[in-house]
């Protein structure tokens, strides 16, 4: 089985959809701890699952300051998502953000441990906006000198059943030059995108175990609210976590959750498809009616599991922390739907002939 290298790994997303694919990781590191308890947990119940053990090395801390690396020659491939706070359009994309320059420290590893190809993640900003111009120029140029020709694309997970919009950037870099010629980033495996509440509608009902680990923020009314054509967009609540689409993939998950920026959902549209509140509320709000004082009880805000399974993790994966650092790891990840097809289609430019496995991630889960 091919190996792999996992930097800036967090609670594993990526991870999880490269071992589905038929890869074994060799190392992972982290500077979170919390995140690191849940990446352990995970590698121990997928061992327990697949009947085969992943012992490789976890490590805690900065990267940079990691005494005993991994080894040149040690894995075929490099992955990982350095920090994207810097270049994210919902942060302040400061130039001089210090963890911007993650990037060039993933590339660094890469030159040490010289793997046959690599795949970084960050957000979309760093490829398509022109503030980051440069730097991703920067990127992709000194990838060259160490010997990597690079692909660069935005895939966006609701392509692949992830019942999210959530688009992300992915480099993907090449030491072989046929290798480089014959990738093709992976095409749509399906054909309409999967509305967020036919996986909430398969989780256990809200409180109960298995979806128990609630986010106590309250949902109140915005008293000046801004209003635009979607009822799901706009601030008609206060804080920036507003009402989800039933009918649509969620919004990008962020990773503040945890507070008033966690999205929020309908339960009676869960329970019996009624249409939503919030529709029949912004249309009385365009119509001049007053701020509703009171907000229905039938609004509340996701669970750290529904957030996760909207990031497509397994249903009982073990979050380690306190909440708000369970719902960070989560809107931190790559959703591991999407990361599955990217290793294939890395293994298929680099010839591998993996076993992969389109349905473990499912099977992960207690049914």
């Amino acid at each position: 089985m091919p190996k792999f290298v996992s930097l800036y790994t967090g609670a594993g997303g990526l991870d999880l959809g490269f071992i589905a694919a038929g890869y074994t990781p060799v190392f992972a590191n982290d500077i979170s701890a919390d995140a690191m308890k849940t990446y352990t947990a995970a590698n121990e119940m997928i061992s327990k699952r697949i009947g085969e053990p992943l012992s490789h090395r976890i490590v805690t801390g900065d990267i940079r300051e990691v005494e005993q690396l991994p080894e040149r020659g040690c894995a075929d491939l490099v992955i990982g998502g350095p920090p994207c706070q810097g270049f994210s359009v919902a942060g302040k994309m400061d130039p001089n953000d210090p963890r911007s320059r993650h990037v060039f420290d993933f590339l660094a590893m890469v030159e040490r441990v010289q793997p046959k190809a690599f795949v970084m993640e960050n957000v979309k900003a760093l490829a398509q906006n022109k503030r980051w111009s440069g730097t991703i120029s920067d990127i992709r140029a000194k990838a060259e000198l160490m010997g990597y020709r690079t692909h660069l694309k935005v895939l966006n997970s609701a392509d692949y059943g992830v019942p999210q919009t959530r688009e992300r950037m992915i480099l993907v870099g090449f030491r072989d030059e046929s290798a480089y010629e014959s990738f093709a980033y992976p095409r749509p495996t399906v054909s309409s995108p999967v509305p967020v509440s036919n996986v909430l509608k398969n989780l256990p009902r809200v409180g109960r175990p298995g979806n128990d680990q609630i986010c106590t923020a309250k949902v109140t009314t915005a008293k000046a609210p801004i209003l635009r054509v979607s009822p799901f967009a706009g601030m008609l609540f206060n804080g920036q976590g507003r009402p989800m689409d039933m009918s649509r993939p969620a919004p990008t998950l962020p990773a503040s959750m945890g507070g008033n920026r966690t999205p929020i959902v309908d339960q009676e549209t869960l329970d019996t498809g009624a249409p939503q509140w919030v529709i029949q509320y912004h249309d009385e709000l365009t119509h001049g009616s007053k701020v509703a004082e009171v907000v229905p009880s039938r609004l509340r805000r996701i669970t750290v599991q529904e957030a996760a399974a909207i990031q497509s993790f397994p249903r009982d994966m073990p979050w380690y922390g306190p909440q708000s650092s369970r719902y960070r790891q989560i809107g931190n990840a790559v959703p591991p739907k999407m990361a599955f097809e990217v290793a294939r289609a890395v293994g298929a430019a680099l010839g591998f002939g993996l076993s992969s496995d389109a349905g473990m991630l499912e099977r992960l889960a207690v049914q």
